[in-house]
């Protein structure tokens, strides 16, 4: 049965199409130009966003929200200026456009290369964060890309007013608001019907739940991206500075642990559990984190509570840490593989051949030696904001930017060139 408004989804759709048809032949300068207005716009309508965001943040916490749920949802005048400046950021960055990396001419002078053009349109189907809206929105422009944006119902005042920022940007340079759009139908539904239109969309995007991004894919007839959950690891090895990896330990679990890059699961070596479980105790304890613990962890950790075999697969986003203590590399190899989710995993060594190992044994979109997992992240990686961080391997892996919202097509320069010998087709 087709959705009550499937006709307003599929012009919704179409209208996307119509203007990265338009987006596709700005140029790179002109583009920058659209992204500087829309930057223009969105610090012009900070009071405006910033009271839509208190709307939202006071309904999500008068439902029941948690915490690092609100925090995922809130704004405030350092968190929008930071997303004014992510998009001034973005205008710096090289035009993904363009380019033809050419090979060298054959020997009957047919010049052949390859030449990066736009994906097209661009569905991003996201929860909580309305920076999200802004992120998508610049990256598809930037790139040529027009983006169907599909908020969560908890930031939906939030993300009206970014929009409305943003469409003021693209109508100062005479371009439709279809060149990044909210889907104008909001329930789930909704979802499935706009992506039915493979025709029109290139790829679709969910940031979000674990339950958000299989919807997607199970519904989904456009490719899908997807990043189903972050159960990030750090392991502490033997030969660990002791210091160094206590670092990384407070970082990527209390410097933000709503985050996807948090740290979920700790694993620690035997031969220095004893040594470092103590230090970290004392420094988790002190930050409010809750711990769950296997039996060899659990004597080490006073007021940890047993693990469950749950607790190895779960994405806490808040603050709470499963702790194991494990038998050497291949113990902790073997735990990874079987319980992460390929999306950033770290080690703390001084031991080069136990480093490089690791970097080679452990299947993750970034692999971290004696560094924070919060460092994947587009703009920590050089690529400015990001619009998602993909553990799917095709087109991309990791922190997705510029490059992995473009396609390659071949391109063939000849003077009358003919095929004359008979080819495979």
């Amino acid at each position: 049965m087709s959705h009550p408004q499937a006709a307003l989804l599929r012009r919704a759709a179409e209208d996307a199409l119509a203007a990265s048809r338009r987006l596709a032949v700005l140029d790179g300068a002109q583009r920058d130009a659209l992204l500087a207005a829309i930057a223009d716009a969105l610090a012009a309508d900070a009071g405006a966003i910033l009271a839509a965001n208190a709307e939202d943040v006071a309904a999500a916490r008068g439902a029941g929200l948690s915490d690092a749920l609100v925090d995922r949802l809130r704004l405030d005048p350092a968190r929008l200026d930071g997303i004014v400046r992510a998009v001034r950021e973005v205008i710096a960055l090289p035009d993904p456009l363009g380019g033809v990396e050419w090979q060298a001419p054959r020997a009957d002078g047919l010049e052949i290369g390859r030449l990066r053009a736009p994906l097209g349109v661009v569905a991003m189907v996201y929860e909580s964060r309305p920076n999200v809206t802004v992120d998508a929105a610049v990256l598809c422009l930037k790139s040529g890309n027009a983006a169907l944006l599909r908020g969560g119902s908890e930031a939906r005042r939030s993300n009206a007013a970014l929009a409305a920022a943003i469409a003021r940007g693209l109508a100062a340079h005479g371009l439709p608001a279809a060149c990044a759009a909210l889907v104008p139908v909001p329930d789930r539904a909704a979802i499935a019907e706009l992506l039915r239109h493979d025709d029109c969309i290139a790829l679709a995007i969910p940031r979000g739940g674990e339950g958000l991004i299989r919807h997607v894919a199970e519904v989904s007839r456009v490719p899908v991206i997807r990043h189903y959950k972050g159960v990030c690891h750090l392991f502490v090895d033997r030969d660990a500075d002791l210091d160094v990896a206590l670092r990384l330990l407070v970082d990527g679990k209390c410097a933000r642990p709503s985050a996807c890059n948090a740290l979920e699961t700790l694993l620690v070596d035997a031969p220095v559990a004893e040594a470092f479980l103590a230090r970290a105790h004392a420094a988790l304890m002190a930050r409010g984190v809750r711990l769950r613990a296997d039996a060899r962890a659990l004597p080490r950790l006073p007021g940890a509570e047993p693990a469950t075999d749950a607790d190895w697969d779960t994405e806490y986003l808040d603050l709470v840490l499963a702790v194991r203590v494990v038998d050497g590399l291949d113990d902790a190899l073997a735990h990874i593989a079987r319980h992460g989710s390929l999306h950033t995993e770290a080690i703390a060594t001084r031991d080069p051949a136990r480093a490089q190992r690791f970097l080679r044994e452990v299947d993750a979109s970034a692999v971290m030696v004696n560094a924070s997992t919060r460092f994947n992240d587009g703009g920590e990686l050089g690529l400015g904001a990001e619009i998602g961080i993909s553990t799917t391997k095709l087109h991309a892996y990791g922190p997705m930017g510029l490059e992995s919202l473009t396609t390659r097509k071949w391109v063939v320069r000849g003077t009358g060139h003919v095929r004359a010998a008979p080819g495979t087709c």
